[in-house]
Formats: structure tokens, C-alpha cells, sequence
């Protein structure tokens, strides 16, 4: 009974954000000056999920991996993420011209001198670093400061770090597992505490960013952003649906569903790094096991960018024609292909997206860069877009290499999306995955006897 009344609380909790949300578009439009002012609190909200992903993804890897009793296992699952993602951007990309060149989306459109000098700011936030600064950046300054620059892929380097000592130490390293399990269960308490004042942040982001552009910025758009919205309606349904059916087995329409209020957090942040602690929960529960997940999830929000490689094939296309200037075929290519190389970390960064538009145009087409200036008035709501579609891609993905590594426990994930194994709201812990602590045992057989109960729950 008292499961009951926790899940119905938190449902609530997602209808009052509807609420907010609708509740900021309406002061936006009546008020825009006060709504303006609130975009502070939907900024602190989102900080306030940002300062959860690192000690989330660090104790996920390290448990992930410090309880798998060979490397090669964890070696595999990356490489095979990999592959996947770099496959999965490409195929984006390839989307992405296809539709941008035939909807041609920039037709018609004057470039202001306000849009001018708002795209030069932008270039100038946009500047791409090289591949081995890149590469440096991943080794932090020290290992604690991994968890205080906010930098995912060091956190994600210190935990594989951590996570390995642990499996190399065996059983001496069981103890400090089972700490870390139990910090885990800490951490996602925190989470669930934050995620109650998600209704005042969704109505002050909300409300500030329809403060800002107003009604004028949408029609004079529209084109672009319907384009853009049913081009990742298409890679999500389409793609992704297709081989998410032939691969694993399960309908693209309940994995989504499953996942419906992440998809609102996402609506209401325009960060996908939002919802990334509650996708690592929710996917475990799904019955992919924690190291598939605990790899997957954390590299695919660096690596993973199908919405954002989108967002730069349309965006680059529309610019070009905009200020008169197309692009063929073979600039088009080079153009995106170097984008999405700079793009990596930017899938959870509100806003990252038009920078690494501006720096590509700034590195290959210096005198399209003006033409930036055109979107930063709805890259707030394309934005959005973006982060559905990379989250959308990475919760797939993570479901297809569970499958291929076979780590997924296939009877659990038909139980979870038949709702019939509901998901813990109050704690976002998963109970039912082979303890840390019992390294010794194989995944298979701690699974089947742990399942059991959980179904009677």
C-alpha cells in the first residue's frame, strides 16, 4: 500500500509539471518582461541535476565493473558502443541532407544586421578545440576534481580507473563495493528529492524562454523547425524503431512510453543531461545489467548525437541558403563531418549546439557565419528536439548492445514494459540486478532468482 501511494505521489508530481509548463508559456506571452526575469530558476533547477551526474555515473561504472569478473567483458561492450554510435551519427547525418535538401528550408529569408552581429557571438563561443586537446581533456587535474569540473568523460575515465583496480583486487576490494553501493542508493535519494521542485523549474525556464522570442520568431521559421522536427521524428520512428524491432525484439512505441517522464524533464530543461541519472535507473530496471549500462549510457551522451547531427546537417543547410550562398554536395559533407567530430560532449549542454554550429561555419565557411544569427531565436525550441532525440537514441542504444553482449534479461524487460514491474519513483534503485558484492556468480543465475520476488511486489 505505501508503494502505491508513493507511485501516485510522483505522478502528480509530472502532471504539476504539465501544469508549469503551460503556466510559463502563459506569462510568456502576457507578461515577457517578467518572464524574462524567471529564467534564473529554471537555470538553477538544471544546475541542481548537474551537480548529481558525476558521483551517479561514478558509482554506476564502478559497481558495473568492479562486480564483472573479466575486462575483456567491458573492453567489448565499449568497443561495440562505439562502432554503434559512430554508425548511428552517420546515418543522421545522411537524413539530415536528405530532408534539408529537399525542403530547402532557408528560401526566401533576409539576414537583419541584429541576426549578423548575433551570429558573430555566437563564433566567437563556438571556437572547436583540436582532437588532442580533446583527448587531454578527458585526464583530469587530479581524481577529485573529475567530480567538480562537471566534465562527464572524466568522470567516466576515474570510475573505469576505479572499477578495474576493484575487479583486480577480487574479494579484498569487496568492502569498498559495497560502500560504493551504498552511496549509490544515497545519491539517488538526493535525486528524487530535487526532482520536486521540477514544476518551478520547468515554469521558469519555460516562461523565460517565450518571454524572449515571442510569437514573431516562430512564423517567420517555421519551415526550419517543422523540417527539423519531423526529421528526428523520422530517424526515432524509422531508424531507430526498425532496428530496435529486428535487433532486440521490442516496439519503439513502449520503450518511449516507458520512458515518458524523462521525455517531459527534457521538454521542460532542454537538456537531455537532465534525465541522464534517471535513464541509468531506469534502464537497469529494464533488466540490462548494470555494466552495459553503466558504459552505454555515460559514453553515448558524449558520442551518441543523432539529434544534434541533425540539428547541424538542417541548420548549416538553412543558413547557406538563407544568405544565398548553397552548399554543394561535397561541402555539405566536409562541413558536417567535421561538425560532429566537434560536437562530442555537447548532447547535454543547453545551447552547446548553436556554438558548435557557429565554430564548424567559422572553420570552413567564415562568411556563412553571420547567417547564425537566423536560428538563435527558436534554438531554444529546436533544442528541445535535440535532446529528445539524442536521449531517445541512447535509450535505444543502450537496449540494443544489452542484446548483443546477451546482458539483457529479455522475461524482465517484457514484465517492465508491460508495466507489470513498475519503477521505484521514491528510491530510482533498482533492487532486482546481482548484488556488487557477489562478484562470484554468474549474471544469469543471480538474475532469475532475484526476479521472482520483485514481480510479486
Amino acid at each position: 500500500m505505501a508503494g502505491r501511494v508513493k507511485r501516485d505521489r510522483t505522478h502528480y508530481l509530472y502532471l504539476a509539471v504539465i501544469v508549469a509548463v503551460l503556466a510559463g508559456i502563459a506569462v510568456g506571452f502576457a507578461a515577457p518582461d517578467v518572464a524574462v526575469e524567471l529564467k534564473p530558476i529554471g537555470k538553477g533547477f538544471v544546475n541542481l541535476i548537474k551537480m548529481m551526474i558525476s558521483p551517479i555515473i561514478f558509482c554506476t561504472i564502478v559497481l558495473g565493473i568492479g562486480s564483472v569478473r573479466k575486462a575483456a567483458k567491458v573492453g567489448a561492450v565499449g568497443g561495440l558502443a562505439l562502432g554503434y554510435f559512430l554508425l548511428m551519427s552517420t546515418a543522421a547525418l545522411a537524413i539530415g541532407l536528405v530532408v534539408g535538401n529537399i525542403i530547402q528550408p532557408g528560401n526566401g529569408l533576409e539576414l537583419t544586421q541584429e541576426a549578423r552581429d548575433a551570429g558573430a557571438d555566437q563564433a566567437a563561443a563556438g571556437d572547436a578545440e583540436s582532437t588532442t586537446e580533446f583527448l587531454l581533456g578527458i585526464i583530469p587535474d587530479t581524481m577529485v576534481s573529475a567530480f567538480t569540473s562537471g566534465e562527464v568523460l572524466q568522470t567516466l575515465f576515474v570510475a573505469l580507473l576505479v572499477g578495474f583496480a576493484l575487479q583486480a583486487l577480487g574479494r579484498a576490494g569487496q568492502p569498498v563495493l559495497t560502500g560504493i553501493g551504498h552511496l549509490q542508493r544515497l545519491v539517488f535519494r538526493v535525486l528524487a528529492m530535487i526532482m520536486w521542485v521540477a514544476p518551478v523549474g520547468a515554469f521558469g525556464a519555460i516562461a523565460a524562454v517565450v518571454g524572449e522570442t515571442g510569437a514573431d520568431a516562430l512564423k517567420s521559421l517555421a519551415v526550419i523547425m517543422i523540417g527539423f522536427y519531423v526529421t528526428c521524428a523520422l530517424f526515432v520512428f524509422g531508424v531507430l524503431g526498425l532496428v530496435l524491432r529486428f535487433v532486440a525484439g521490442v516496439n519503439i512505441f513502449r520503450l518511449l512510453k516507458y520512458l515518458a517522464r524523462e521525455f517531459l524533464l527534457i521538454v521542460s530543461t532542454s537538456s537531455s543531461e537532465s534525465a541522464l541519472p534517471r535513464l541509468i535507473a531506469k534502464m537497469e530496471h529494464l533488466g540490462i545489467s548494470r555494466p552495459v549500462v553503466g558504459i552505454t549510457v555515460p559514453t553515448g551522451y558524449s558520442f551518441n548525437l543523432d539529434g544534434t547531427a541533425i540539428y547541424l546537417t538542417m541548420a548549416s543547410l538553412f543558413i547557406a541558403e538563407a544568405m544565398g550562398d548553397p552548399l554543394s554536395v561535397g561541402q555539405q559533407i566536409s562541413l558536417l563531418v567535421f561538425m560532429i567530430v566537434a560536437s562530442k560532449g555537447a548532447a547535454g549542454v543547453t545551447g552547446a549546439g548553436l556554438a558548435t554550429l557557429a565554430g564548424g561555419l567559422q572553420s570552413h565557411r567564415p562568411e556563412l557565419v553571420d547567417g547564425v544569427g537566423l536560428i538563435v531565436g527558436i534554438d531554444r525550441f529546436m533544442s528541445e528536439a535535440r535532446a529528445l532525440t539524442n536521449f531517445a537514441g541512447n535509450a535505444v542504444a543502450t537496449v540494443l548492445i544489452g542484446t548483443w553482449t546477451k546482458e539483457i534479461d529479455r522475461d524482465r524487460v517484457e514484465e517492465v514494459l508491460a508495466g507489470r514491474v513498475p519503477f521505484d519513483e521514491a528510491t530510482l534503485v533498482d533492487d532486482h540486478a546481482p548484488a556488487a558484492a557477489e562478484p562470484e556468480e554468474p549474471a544469469d543465475a543471480s538474475a532469475a532468482p532475484e526476479t521472482t520476488p520483485v514481480k510479486a511486489g
